[in-house]
């Protein structure tokens, strides 16, 4: 068979092990559900999917909450009050991102960086030997149905271990010279960030509020943002204002001030939101009439006091950001290629620390990205 015909069988290398050291995820709960194991079992690609050696993984919210069970309708805290313990109040039928119960135990990590080393049926040997990202959104699984994914490390295994199978379809080349760890930043911060611009038709010139700025998804947001010529308020603690006017933040407004007071009523265009909670009100506050709220995560608070009477009368739109139209994913590998965006890593850890990796990413002491390095 020549290489450039599709691969009619497996192509599996002789030199793959049987077993790998990977964190199995092996219920709802505290630190303890995380454990490191080094007899876990090689997967194999199956039809169209490939096999990846995974170089690194990045630390995520959505890790953490999953871990938890805060996406349980029983939970009404953030993410803070359950992250050590896990809630109590979690029902395992509801507690995964999807609303369905998780399958134990279960590889976390939905980003992966890495290179692919074996190839399913179906899949064009010449992939061999590629440096890949995952994407975190999954679609082939479920027939590229609108608004409907599997997330990467939720509802099939992910990158917290040597190896990690993914459709070859949603693993893509990515040519350009950054290390395996600033490639691992990307997948699932960029894209949620990129997902909530690409919603909400962010444009130049408009005026955009982030919360939540220090993190993965708020400092992607900035340097995304400002890609498309906006101008750009971020939220986050003072200590970190210095770092974010670096990334490119036009101003920056230290967390727990009246966000009302201090930019004034009607002077937003856009609100990108990864922190609901206490603020919601002064966010909806500071849109211009006809904004656009754009929300992908609730780390303060998923409960919220809604004044409708705002909503209409300002003639708002709300977007809640999960789907990713194929798009999001396929620019971001454009953006990295081109130059056109920078990694911000804030630290890095072996595998087999990812509680110490979960416990610096609660304390939101660091800017940027927290990755796993895989042994």
């Amino acid at each position: 068979m020549s290489l450039n015909e599709p691969a009619a069988t497996n192509q599996i290398s002789a030199s793959l092990p049987d077993r790998m050291s990977g964190v199995e995820l092996v219920g709802h709960g505290g630190f303890d559900k995380l454990q490191y194991r080094e007899d876990i079992p090689v997967p194999r690609p199956g039809p169209s999917e490939v096999l990846i050696r995974v170089a690194a993984a990045g630390v995520n919210n959505t890790d953490i909450n999953t871990r938890i069970g805060w996406y349980s309708k029983a939970v009404s805290a953030g993410t803070e009050t359950g992250a050590t313990e896990g809630f109590q109040s979690a029902k395992d039928l509801d507690a995964s991102w999807s609303g369905t119960p998780m399958t134990f135990p279960r590889i976390q990590g939905a980003d992966c960086c890495g290179r692919i080393v074996a190839v399913g049926e179906g899949v064009n040997a010449e992939r061999l030997g590629e440096r890949v990202l995952v994407r975190n959104m999954l679609r082939t699984y479920v027939g590229y149905r609108p608004y409907e994914c599997w997330t990467f490390g939720s509802e099939c295994d992910g990158g917290f271990a040597q190896y990690a199978k993914a459709p070859s379809a949603e693993s893509y080349k990515v040519d350009c010279d950054w290390s395996d760890v600033e490639l691992a930043s990307i997948p699932c911060a960029y894209s949620t960030a990129e997902g909530m611009l690409h919603r909400a038709n962010v444009s130049y010139g408009e005026r955009i509020l982030i919360t939540g700025a220090s993190g993965g998804v708020g400092s992607a947001a900035i340097q995304l943002a400002k890609r498309r010529g906006a101008f750009v308020t971020a939220v986050a603690g003072r200590d970190k204002a210095d770092q974010l006017l670096a990334l490119g933040a036009d101003e920056v407004l230290p967390r727990g001030e009246n966000i009302v007071e201090k930019l004034g009523k009607d002077s937003v265009d856009v609100a990108l939101d990864v922190t609901a909670g206490p603020s919601f009100g002064e966010l909806l506050e500071v849109l211009k009439r006809g904004g656009r709220y754009v929300v992908a995560g609730a780390i303060a608070g998923p409960i919220v006091e809604l004044d409708v009477r705002t909503l209409y009368l300002k003639d708002l739109s709300f977007f809640g950001c999960t789907f990713q139209d194929d798009v999001v994913f396929k620019n971001l590998v454009g953006y990295i290629e081109r130059g056109e965006i920078k990694p911000v890593i804030a630290k890095t850890y072996p595998l087999k620390d990812i509680v110490r990796a979960q416990q610096d990413f609660l304390s939101k002491s660091l800017v940027g990205k927290l990755v796993l390095v895989i042994p």
